[in-house]
């Protein structure tokens, strides 16, 4: 090995060298920009929303709901100091005005979102002192500013509260406001010491949790921030006419219900065990679900239950179809448009010649041939292939020797003229595939100012045969 080198030209291992290694780099560089291009932001943005209201002094257990707040909140905030992606803030309400003033504008953000926080939250907390009153429909609203703007980012409040709206507010309405418009997620509303009345009030707010006791207030608090966190798995089962999940390879969309973002799309596929693959979803969102075959099915309302393996069932029952063209066609990429019986939109443009799935059921056909084929309610059934048979078309032409015309042709139908199409005055040869059977070419020179010099050629076009046609 050392021979070999020793007999090289030095200045060619070099260059020989750098090559390899400026290669290598560009490589690299080609991974590095890909995988920075392929990686979507996953940052999560938790807002602690505290009611810090006078009636929070209330007992839980052997010490008041404050303390207990204070104390498991900063349990929680402590447990998050090493999460990945996480960025926490702090908002409080009801702790800088005394109750018989009844402010309700007594919101603050107390410590704003930033990295490292979490001993300035601690510390915050600590010194909370419950003073006035409730106002949630406010300081919902005004946490809409505490959310930098930015892209791809999940917005999370938690609401903690032992009390309903005390000032003019409707909750509701702020948060599915917020939510629409995609600035937050769904709250989460842990509610301290309630009934049923309070867990109602809060239903239509976000998701609700009861925490009446210290122990059952910290597995909320866990289970609350697990979920802000974490996806969860599902299967979407695309049904056949017998129930089962056979149909695949469509692409599905999964829209956030509030504010009509689309948030996932992915590539149906049956696994390896004959099985529906799993996908991750995040559990925060109430989706719509698009799947995109022909008619594309819509599924609204679709919840994932956190921490659970959900079945999403779908009716995608498919068959296929075709249009074929006997012998060789001398068409151009031939298509046809199907649509609904009923229905004057176009469902799709087809090749002919090609097969494509279609839902079960009836559908218009309207082929682009010359003249054109009309096929209603042609029948797409379960895993099976119905074929329209075209026959082959005919070549016309039609020389114009002399002068220009101004000319129709016409297919004949059981003695019936059916318009097929005009030939462009200004050309003197045309050239038409068209469907084999009568027709008939009515004509009048350009330059005539008579009626009466109108003349009909009748002719037969037969398929895979030219028919020529010259007008004097």
């Amino acid at each position: 090995m050392i021979t070999f080198f020793k007999n090289i030209d030095k200045q060619i291992f070099i260059s020989v060298y750098l090559r390899i290694c400026i290669f290598l780099v560009l490589i690299l560089l080609v991974f590095s920009s890909s995988a920075q291009q392929n990686y979507r932001t996953n940052k999560t943005r938790i807002l602690f929303l505290l009611d810090a209201s006078g009636s929070m002094y209330a007992r839980m257990d052997k010490d008041t709901r404050i303390n207990v707040a204070k104390k498991l909140l900063s349990k929680i905030i402590d447990s998050l100091e090493n999460a990945k992606g996480v960025e926490l803030a702090l908002r409080v309400y009801g702790h800088t005005s005394p109750p018989n003033r009844k402010d309700c504008s007594d919101t603050r953000l107390e410590v704003a979102f930033k990295k490292d926080n979490h001993a300035e939250i601690q510390k915050r907390i600590a010194s909370i002192t419950p003073k006035g009153t409730t106002l949630i429909a406010h300081s919902l609203q005004e946490s809409a500013n505490d959310f930098p703007k930015e892209p791809n980012v999940r917005n999370v409040i938690i609401l903690i509260t032992d009390g309903i709206e005390e000032c003019a507010g409707d909750p509701c309405a702020v948060s599915e406001a917020l939510q629409s418009q995609g600035i937050i997620l769904k709250p989460f509303i842990i509610g301290l010491g309630t009934t049923d009345a309070f867990q109602k009030a809060f239903e239509c707010v976000g998701r609700y949790y009861d925490a009446n006791t210290e122990e059952s207030f910290n597995n909320v608090l866990n289970i609350v921030v697990s979920q802000a966190l974490n996806n969860t798995t599902a299967q979407v089962n695309l049904l056949d006419i017998y129930s089962r999940p056979t149909e695949s390879n469509v692409n599905m969309s999964f829209y956030d219900m509030d504010s009509k973002q689309l948030m996932y799309n992915y590539m149906h596929t049956i696994n390896e065990r004959g099985n529906p693959d799993t996908i991750q979803l995040d559990p925060l969102y109430k989706y719509k679900m698009v799947v995109h075959t022909i008619p594309q099915v819509v599924k609204e309302d679709i919840v994932v239950t956190p921490g659970k393996h959900t079945i999403i069932g779908v009716d995608g029952a498919q068959g296929e179809l075709m249009v074929k063209v006997e012998g060789i066609t001398n068409y151009n990429e031939l298509k046809f448009i199907v649509k609904q019986p009923g229905q004057n939109k176009t469902l799709h443009v087809q090749l002919a010649n090609t097969k494509e799935k279609y839902l079960i059921g009836k559908y218009d056909l309207e082929v682009l041939t010359l003249p054109r084929f009309l096929y209603p309610n042609v029948s797409i059934d379960q895993s099976k292939l119905t074929t329209i048979q075209l026959p082959q078309p005919g070549k016309l032409t039609v020389t114009c020797q002399v002068q220009e015309f101004y000319a129709d042709v016409y297919q004949i139908i059981r003695g019936e003229m059916i318009w097929v199409c005009k030939l462009p005055v200004e050309n003197r040869r045309h050239f038409l595939v068209i469907q084999p059977g009568d027709y008939k070419l009515i004509y009048r020179a350009k330059g005539s100012t008579r009626s009466n010099n109108s003349f009909v050629r009748e002719f037969k076009v037969t398929s895979g045969q030219a028919t020529n046609i010259t007008l004097n």
